[in-house]
């Protein structure tokens, strides 16, 4: 969710304190979550209210009510009062109130649900290179996922988080000698949507599993692209990928080994069109820049894919070489987060 590239910077003098606050971001993690679970946040959008109040709302007893409250206050999540009443800061009002645009309380139940389990097995996935949640170590994360209708909610709509950050920056691209394109594992369709609202001359399909056609066709409706996006269903690894002038893989090679990848980019080349192109997009990493938020990615693919991890550019541009396009990157130069690489096929 964050173009950051920094790594947390290292006291000039030996801290405890350093430590201890890693330690304690388990413990936020926790506060955040059990607030959102229960929806404090939109119930008291553009509200306020005492602990008391709220303790009987949600069943808290005090004095944990209030305490709870205040560490939400400290977390920068809440506002305390001076009457003794909570309100929602400026943060907890844009992305924690259920309804709003940027609202990312469907990340926040996968994390729950899927990823954090998950980090729990790292020691163990470090030792044995394998994931650590039952449907990725039977081949495939998603198998499990998209059974579960409350989890495949809330992953679909980390999906849209996760790109939200890239949707100007794909925009901004020139498509004028492009007449369309295919997002390939592009869930219900939100960067479809987008891009045909920035450049409307393009037709647009997202290609993805089956079991995922109704929340595609649900949420087009929703934004109004019931009409403009097509659904392609099927397997990228066992079926074709649809013919088109662009191929987009967001955030997919990296569930995947190299081999997976390596395969995924021959296929996109026989499905682009001559003088089309492939755009990849995901958190590239480099061993010269120290990025947490780029490593953090990686351990999240360790411990929850099947066999996937970040790479780094020059890996990228590798294998589009090998699948025969021509690469570039496309931006940032100077970030490891989320870079844009793109791959052309010769007319």
């Amino acid at each position: 969710m964050s173009d950051q590239n920094t790594s947390v910077p290292e006291p000039e003098e030996p801290s405890i304190g350093h430590v201890m606050g890693i330690l304690t971001g388990f413990w936020q993690t926790k506060i955040l979550l059990t607030a959102a679970e229960s929806d404090l946040f939109t119930e008291l959008s553009g509200a306020s209210a005492t602990a008391e109040e709220l303790g009987k709302r949600f069943g808290f007893l005090m004095p944990g009510a209030n305490d709870f409250l205040m560490a939400l206050a400290g977390l920068g999540l809440l506002r305390a009062d001076e009457d003794g009443t909570f309100r929602n800061s400026a943060a907890a009002e844009r992305y924690l109130v259920r309804g709003r645009p940027e609202f990312i309380g469907g990340y926040l139940r996968f994390c729950e649900r899927e990823l954090n389990p998950a980090w729990e097995g790292l020691g163990t996935a470090l030792r044995t290179g394998k994931p650590q949640n039952r449907s990725a170590l039977e081949g495939s994360p998603y198998d499990s996922l998209y059974r579960d209708k409350e989890t495949k909610e809330a992953f679909l709509e980390s999906m849209d988080v996760n790109t939200s950050v890239l949707l100007q920056r794909l925009g901004d691209l020139d498509w004028s000698g492009y007449r369309s394109f295919i997002d390939v594992g592009g869930a219900r369709g939100s960067v479809a949507h987008h891009l045909v609202r920035q450049a409307p001359h393009l037709t647009a399909g997202v290609f993805d599993l089956p079991q995922i056609e109704g929340d595609f066709a649900a949420h087009m409706a929703a934004l109004g692209s019931e009409k403009k996006v097509t659904f392609h269903g099927g397997d990228f690894f066992s079926d074709p990928l649809p013919e088109a002038d662009v191929l987009i893989f967001g955030h997919v090679l990296h569930n995947w080994g190299t081999e997976e990848r390596r395969k995924l980019l021959r296929k996109a080349y026989d499905a682009v069109r001559p003088g089309g192109a492939v755009i990849i997009y995901d958190p590239m990493i480099s061993n010269s820049r120290a990025s947490l938020s780029a490593s953090m990615a990686a351990l999240i693919m360790l411990v929850w894919s099947a066999g996937g991890g970040e790479y780094s550019v020059t890996e990228c541009h590798t294998w589009l070489r090998e699948a025969g396009f021509r690469p570039a990157t496309i931006g940032p130069l100077d970030a490891v987060d989320d870079v844009l690489v793109m791959g052309r096929k010769e007319r």
